[in-house]
């Protein structure tokens, strides 16, 4: 049993930072990075992604993506698990 605990935490410990790379912070990441990480979203919206951000400020949730034109409720459910939301201060690189 102490063998199964084990090897439970064990793959918890290593899956974890797997999974957290998968990620991308909507605040943070660049145009590039968005349409590389991200389902149905090209260098154009990606872009546009960072251009609304530039202008409007960081995102406070993932829906705020809505907001950016070519970018609907659809692409935002498709992509939930792949995106978080980073600190208030985007970095606005590319």
């Amino acid at each position: 049993m102490k063998l199964i605990r084990i090897a439970v935490l064990a793959f918890a410990f290593i899956a974890m930072p797997l999974w957290a790379a998968g990620t991308v912070d909507i605040n943070h990441a660049g145009a590039n990075e968005l349409a590389q990480a991200l389902q149905n979203v090209g260098p154009v919206k990606a872009e546009a992604i960072v251009d609304y951000r530039d202008q409007h400020g960081a995102f406070r949730s993932v829906e705020e993506l809505a907001k950016v034109k070519g970018i609907g409720l659809a692409t935002i459910e498709d992509n939930r698990d792949a995106m978080r939301v980073g600190a208030d201060e985007p970095s606005g690189t590319n």
